[in-house]
């Protein structure tokens, strides 16, 4: 099965489709998709977030991007009472991120929201997805400190060294590989795929940013998560199919609410 981990359906660009939705979806399903995951950055956006979740096959997230600045929570209440929709199978995205925030009192605020999301994610056996940039020790010791190994989570549009993949690994953390890797500049990451165990990794678009190779400059979208797998296939050295079977299996283990057989399907009005 093939699945878009992590995409921002409320960010897309739906001008090539006339501002419809469920067009661009069917684009995705015509090129294999089955499953979705959208992905809340901030929750005075979570309701329509949920609103994609009436078609089948699409889940959600609920949480705050570390670079919401003043959004970012003090407290979880709101995060626990959206973690009870049946469709939200996981909690975030949340993290930190000390490339654009440079400054000791930002860090503190994203430290706090991270906890918050950490703490409420273990109690209520929901894996967390969690963004990373500049602040890999940090973000591995808040996961060790605050995380909960049996319900983990995910490293998402990872692009850190192998040494933090494993460090993630040993969490029961999965590694997602976005259209990043197709870059010319990305040998590390590269390298890194070819390192890691098939089972600790899933693929994602973060539509509509980073789209893959040959679509780069472009909007990212749902459907060019097919050339994220079949890029990272190739790296593996095994065949398109086997990668696809292995990251949904990956992911029906740490997202244990995902439905494998609640399937996007073509759209009828």
């Amino acid at each position: 099965m093939l699945i878009d981990t992590h995409c921002h359906l409320d960010m897309l660009d739906l001008a090539p489709y006339n501002g419809d939705i469920n067009a661009a979806l069917d684009a995705a399903h015509l090129k294999g998709v089955r499953q979705l995951l959208s992905i809340c950055v901030d929750l005075n956006n979570m309701e329509t977030v949920l609103g994609f979740t009436k078609r089948s096959g699409i889940y959600a997230s609920a949480g705050v991007h570390p670079l919401q600045g003043d959004g970012l929570i003090t407290d979880d209440t709101l995060l626990r009472h959206y973690a009870k929709h049946p469709q939200v199978i996981a909690i975030g995205e949340t993290g930190l991120d000390y490339f654009y925030e440079t400054s000791e009192q930002a860090h503190e605020a994203q430290k706090t929201s991270f906890i918050h999301h950490l703490t409420a994610a273990g109690d209520l056996g929901l894996p967390v997805i969690v963004h990373t940039r500049n602040a890999r020790e940090d973000t591995l010791s808040l996961i060790k400190q605050y995380g909960n190994p049996n319900s983990a989570g995910v490293l998402h549009c990872f692009t850190e060294d192998y040494d933090m993949a494993k460090a993630a690994l040993d969490e029961n953390y999965l590694i997602s590989i976005s259209g990043i890797v197709t870059f010319k500049t990305a040998d590390n990451l590269k390298e890194t795929v070819r390192k890691l165990p098939l089972s600790s990794l899933i693929i994602e678009t973060d539509a509509p940013y980073l789209a893959p190779v040959p679509h780069r400059g472009k909007k990212n979208e749902p459907k060019y998560v097919s050339e994220v797998a079949q890029y990272v296939a190739d790296l593996k050295g095994i065949r398109y199919e086997v990668l696809l079977e292995a990251t949904a299996a990956n992911f029906h283990r740490v997202f244990p609410k995902a439905d494998p057989q609640q399937q996007l399907a073509l759209f009828t009005s």
